[in-house]
């Protein structure tokens, strides 16, 4: 498998002088096209601000992150826009759909931004709702759908561009037992699909559902282990 992600010594500090706080340090990670890897940590261990960064959403302050054959350091605020609209699609724990558009229209929107044609959109758009299993529920609003619902179609519009990486932030931590172990089973499902997905969790049962687990505590992998 080719490697997807590979992040050198990478660093971030928040702060100058006698007031620097080291949020990550040094941390060295390969992921290899098509495994599904858990980043797990308690609060406050660096795993959020690694997610961040591994999806483009923030700096770092020294080290090296090569996305596919892709150096990002030094990219623009507008080329970082763009690659993450084409290269990742992003899981939340709170769904982060916006309430005033229905499930088709949350789902186009990363489309739009592409600029594809209105009827590849629908195409596109009708196939992923379809693929969560919610081609019935194309034009409920958020607040007419379950947690469960909500979360199948946050999925559906990170799959939605055909990203490289899927990045999911504590995808189950909003949602019951038996959401939960739907949306895992969704998961498992596009991971034998040859999907690349990094899920970052709290929960030690959920990160057993990945095929590999990161351990970060206090800014550093502390060490990894093969589930699967």
């Amino acid at each position: 498998m080719s490697t997807l992600i590979d992040v050198q010594s990478l660093t971030k500090t928040y702060g100058s002088g006698d007031n620097v706080q080291t949020v990550l340090n040094e941390i060295d990670l390969e992921v290899k096209e098509g495994e599904f890897v858990a980043i797990l940590g308690p609060s406050g261990s660096g795993k959020s601000t690694l997610m961040n960064i591994l999806g483009c959403l923030d700096g770092y302050t020294s080290g090296r992150y090569r996305f596919g054959n892709k150096d990002v350091t030094g990219l623009s605020e507008a080329e970082l826009s763009l690659f993450r609209n084409k290269q990742i699609g992003f899981i939340f724990q709170q769904f982060n759909l916006l309430p005033r558009l229905s499930a088709r229209a949350n789902v186009e929107l990363p489309l739009i931004y592409q600029r594809l044609s209105k009827a590849d959109r629908i195409k596109r758009t009708e196939e992923m709702l379809a693929r969560v299993g919610l081609e019935d529920k194309l034009d409920h609003f958020p607040n007419q759908l379950s947690g469960g619902q909500q979360q199948r179609v946050a999925i559906a519009r990170a799959l939605v561009t055909n990203p490289s990486l899927l990045l999911a932030d504590e995808p189950t931590g909003a949602l019951d037992q038996a959401n939960g172990r739907q949306i895992m089973s969704l998961f498992h499902e596009l991971h034998a699909e040859g999907k690349t997905i990094i899920m970052i969790t709290h929960d030690i049962d959920i990160a057993k559902e990945a095929t590999r687990i990161v351990h970060v505590r206090d800014g550093r992998i502390e060490k990894e282990e093969r589930v699967r």
